[in-house]
C-alpha cells in the first residue's frame, strides 16, 4: 500500500511551511485515493508532473498504479503569499507548472530532489530552493494563519461574523484578508473544517443523528448539510457511514 511520511521544515521556513510530505507506492493493483482538501497551497514534485497546486475547493482524487513517488510542500494558510507576490485567490482551483509559478530554475528542482533516495535529503534541496526566494515574514500572513487555525480548532465557530469578532475584525475586512492570503473565502474555510469534523465523527463510529449534527455544524437544515457533505466526500453521510462499517 502507498506509504505516507511527513517532515518538519527548518526554523526559518516554519513560518511559511506547515510540513513536507512524501508518498511512495509499488502496487500490483491500482488504488484510488481521495483527499479532503485544506486551505493550503502545495508544491508537488513528481516525475514529469511537478506543479504548484492552489487551494482546491472540490474533492481531490488520484488513481495510483504501478510504482511511483511524490514529494510535496504543504504551505501554511497564508504562508504562500510571500512567495506568490500577488493575491493567493489567483491560484485557487488552478495547477501551474513550477517554472511558471516560481521561476525558470524551479524546473531543475524536480530532477535534483527526486534523484535523492532519502526523502530527508531531498527536502534539504527543497528547503534550499525556498530559502533562495528570500521570503520575508509577514505579520498579516501570520495573523491569517492564526485565524484559519481558530476556524479549524473551534467547533463552535460556524459563521463568518463569529470568526471576525474573535479577532476584532469586520466581516468585509476578513473577506479581503482571505482573498489576498488564503485564496478562498472565510465562509468556505469554516464550512470545510466543520465538514472535516463531520467526517471525523462518522469515522470514529459515534452514533450520529444527521439533523442534530447539521445544526451543530451551523447548517440551517439537514438537507443543506447532506448536499455539502455529498459534494465534498462524493456520497451522502449515511452511505459513507455504511461504507466504513
Amino acid at each position: 500500500m502507498p506509504g505516507y511520511r511527513r517532515f518538519r521544515p527548518d526554523g526559518e521556513l516554519a513560518s511559511f511551511v506547515e510540513h513536507f510530505w512524501t508518498v511512495e507506492w509499488d502496487i500490483d493493483e491500482p488504488v484510488v485515493r481521495e483527499v479532503l482538501p485544506h486551505p493550503s497551497v502545495h508544491l508537488v514534485l513528481e516525475r514529469s508532473r511537478s506543479r504548484l497546486v492552489g487551494v482546491q475547493t472540490g474533492r481531490f482524487t488520484r488513481r495510483l498504479e504501478g510504482r511511483g513517488r511524490v514529494l510535496g510542500v504543504k504551505f501554511r494558510p497564508g504562508g504562500f503569499r510571500p512567495f506568490a507576490g500577488h493575491a493567493v485567490s489567483r491560484l485557487s482551483d488552478r495547477t501551474l507548472p513550477l517554472a511558471e509559478a516560481l521561476g525558470r530554475d524551479a524546473g531543475a528542482l524536480e530532477e535534483l530532489a527526486l534523484a535523492r533516495a532519502d526523502p530527508a535529503a531531498a527536502f534539504d534541496l527543497v528547503q534550499a530552493f525556498l530559502h533562495r526566494r528570500r521570503p520575508v515574514r509577514d505579520e498579516t500572513a501570520e495573523l491569517v494563519g492564526r485565524i484559519v487555525g481558530r476556524a479549524a480548532s473551534d467547533c463552535e465557530i460556524t459563521r463568518v461574523e463569529q470568526l471576525a469578532r474573535a479577532f476584532d475584525l469586520g466581516a468585509r475586512a476578513l473577506q479581503r484578508l482571505f482573498d489576498e492570503y488564503v485564496g478562498v473565502s472565510p465562509k468556505w474555510v469554516i464550512q470545510r473544517y466543520r465538514l472535516h469534523e463531520a467526517v471525523e465523527r462518522i469515522a470514529a463510529g459515534r452514533a450520529v443523528d444527521w439533523a442534530t449534527l447539521a445544526l451543530d455544524l451551523g447548517y440551517a437544515d439537514q438537507a443543506h448539510f447532506i448536499r455539502d457533505f455529498r459534494r465534498l466526500v462524493g456520497r451522502s453521510p449515511a452511505v459513507y457511514e455504511r461504507a466504513l462499517g
